[in-house]
């Protein structure tokens, strides 16, 4: 190994690191310490002069080591590593030192002291420090989208937009996810399946997008680039080949169930679409209530159907796909109100969801869009609760963004069907795109009541004649300072948006991580706001945290645009710094394999060893600590590099060290 030239960059960071450490006396420090041949330091190294400086002096130097004293290298790793490849030297014999995130940000005394440590500690590495070379592997040029609603559709269209193949898988019989069981959409009141059923239309006849409705994705494989995706076609038990959707077998059929696109308020048959607008529009049998499963009779749909396209002998059947990228589009679901007992939710009649009413005012709706009480009359006064589970350590701490500009157009909804007093209960009223405040105003000026307070109760126990038969709405106004009870008719909740019920095994299945909200995580928030830790899986939607509509279509887009980067150049590269196994000292104990998070491992069983798939691999070190047999290593993390590291933070610290 060549004899170490290091050269240390220690960044100001603004006054994020220069405020609390003596920039000054840390470069001297750094001048000193052994195989150093230069330390500089500069406002911003991570800007174009920045990287400019580090590319001179291993130009001019012959610097052979790099280490940037900066902030997190979840930040600007990718950006020193190209700039030290630009002028020659291998990316890999860069190292970084934070002294922001584990110093300046959390040390008001001593950060200098441990600035100075932090650095050393990196020099040390450094020395020990050995070139990696990545690999490039050919990208299959097509993309999955997981999900069907808007933000499914938005990234299907423009990766086929741009001539390349798609698979868009939904769960549902039709795409259009939750923005079509929508009435309209705020702030403008459009129609929402006049905005959306254009773009449904465009997917289920475009050339390029694969259409895969009523399917789940069950199992993923293989690496970015090159997943292997296997999903799995229920049956419709209908022949879309065949079908003409004219609906006859839907007439015909005499069975009924509760619809789950109407929010269990009307029912749908045993044949039938979820809505006048599906795409497909294709019909779908449900085994569960079709008499057919069970007894072998009736069969009416059969009947009736004028071009024979009943298929009781379908199956179920697995497809498998080979793309280069994969879109996780699932999007959200609402809250159950039902544990927060104090709103009556399912226990009092006439207090609803906020779905629940979006498809009472829909036109396709089981009302046919009238707004009716449970005894079928129009209501005279409606409470609409704010922030039903949001905002509430118990349930849901983030605010769910949408809820308030839901909630003033519900009141403008109401107005146009009656002529009801309308409350808006609310905590803090949080409209912060555009047009919305203006939208506030123009709700303020339609003569709806305001009330800011937290609602207590929703009760059906009366105090006087004035509350007979009505529900009354317990709550505080914080602006009279003073309890209110409310007599309404209906009650409209507007509850938190949450991740999928099935976020759990979404993310075991994609290789994503989930925050502490419950939905999946970004890489970056700010940097790789759609990226995942699970390279070439991007996250997209209400699947990412709750957002309007507006977000969603951008956020698909940009998506959709980090998809086509990918695949759009023939190849990827492979990260070299990652786990090896010795043959000879692996013992087969397996513990490798339960322990990786990236399914990276696998066991050979005729030789009894384990075998680490480079490409896969991420390099995060599990393996390396837990092997009892000390068999696996990592290239770029070897203990050699750790110890020096180690050894380079304790040099100061006095011993004796006693763990106790």
């Amino acid at each position: 190994m060549e004899e170490p030239k290091i050269g240390v960059f220690i960044c100001h960071c603004g006054t994020n690191i220069a405020g609390t450490v003596d920039i000054d006396e840390v470069r001297e420090f750094a001048a000193g310490l052994p195989g150093v041949v230069s330390a500089r330091d500069y406002k911003f190294t991570c800007s174009e002069p920045g990287q400019l400086q580090i590319k001179e002096d291993v130009k001019n130097l012959g610097l052979n080591r790099v280490v940037v004293a900066a902030c997190s290298p979840r930040m600007h790793e990718i950006t020193f590593r190209k700039a030290v490849a630009e002028v020659g030297l291998n990316p890999y014999l860069l190292q970084i030192a934070n002294i922001r995130e584990q110093d300046s940000w959390v040390h008001k005394n001593g950060s200098t002291e441990k600035a100075k440590a932090l650095i050393r500690a990196a020099v040390q590495r450094a020395n020990l420090l050995e070139s990696l070379e990545r690999r490039e592997v050919p990208v299959t040029p097509s993309v999955l989208v997981v999900g069907g609603g808007i933000a499914g559709i938005q990234a299907a269209l423009n990766i086929a937009n741009a001539n390349h193949k798609v698979y868009l898988v939904e769960r549902e019989p039709s795409i259009g996810g939750r923005m079509i069981q929508l009435d309209k959409t705020f702030p403008t009141l459009d129609c929402s399946s006049c905005i959306l059923t254009p773009k449904m239309a465009a997917v289920g006849s475009h050339p390029n997008i694969e259409l895969m409705t009523y399917s789940e994705v069950e199992d993923v494989s293989g690496y970015i680039g090159n997943f292997k995706v296997k999903v799995r076609k229920k049956p419709r038990y209908v022949d879309s080949e065949l079908c003409t959707g004219c609906g006859i077998c839907i007439e015909k059929c005499p069975w009924k169930t509760d619809s789950e696109f109407d929010m269990g308020l009307g029912k749908r048959k045993a044949v039938y679409t979820p809505f006048p607008q599906a795409v497909p529009n294709v019909p779908v049998i449900d085994p569960d209530v079709c008499v057919y499963f069970e007894k072998g009779t009736c069969r009416a749909c059969e009947k009736f159907c004028p071009p024979g396209a009943i298929a009781w002998d379908q199956k179920e059947e697995t497809v498998e796909l080979e793309v280069g990228a994969i879109i996780v589009a699932t999007g959200y679901d609402l809250l159950d109100p039902s544990p927060l007992t104090q709103y009556g939710y399912k226990r009092l009649d006439n207090v609803i969801t906020s779905l629940e009413f979006e498809r009472m005012c829909s036109a396709t709706g089981p009302t046919g869009g009238e707004l009716v009480l449970k005894d079928g009359s129009a209501p005279q006064s409606v409470a609409i609760i704010h922030c039903v589970g949001s905002r509430d350590k118990n349930y849901c701490e983030y605010c769910s963004r949408v809820c308030c500009m839901y909630a003033l157009k519900y009141s403008h909804l109401i107005g146009e069907k009656t002529d009801a007093d309308v409350y808006q209960l609310y905590i803090d009223m949080r409209c912060y795109g555009k047009g919305f405040e203006e939208f506030y105003k123009r709700l303020s000026d339609e003569g709806v009541n305001f009330v800011r307070g937290k609602v207590a109760q929703v009760t059906d126990q009366v105090a006087g004649e004035e509350e007979q038969g009505k529900l009354v709405v317990v709550t505080e106004d914080t602006l009279l300072g003073r309890m209110l009870r409310i007599p309404v008719d209906m009650v409209i909740l507007c509850p938190a948006m949450v991740a999928r019920a099935d976020a759990d095994e979404v993310a075991r299945r994609f290789l994503i991580n989930r925050g502490a909200d419950g939905f999946f995580l970004e890489r970056h928030p700010k940097l790789e706001p759609v990226a995942t830790a699970s390279d070439g899986v991007f996250v997209v939607g209400c699947a990412q945290g709750p957002k309007d509509i507006p977000d969603t279509v951008a956020q698909a887009s940009a998506g959709a645009a980090e998809a086509l980067s990918l695949i759009d150049r023939g190849t990827v590269e492979i990260e070299a710094a990652t786990a090896v196994v010795d043959e000879e000292m692996c013992s087969g104990c397996k513990i490798c394999l339960a322990l990786c998070p990236y399914n990276a491992i696998t066991f050979d069983e005729e030789k009894k060893l384990a075998n680490v798939n480079d490409i896969l691999c991420k390099g995060c070190g599990v393996c390396v600590a837990a092997c009892p047999s000390a068999a696996i290593t990592g290239r770029h993390f070897t203990d050699k590099q750790i110890f020096a590291e180690i050894d380079g933070l304790l040099a100061d610290v006095k011993p004796p060290l006693v763990a106790v």
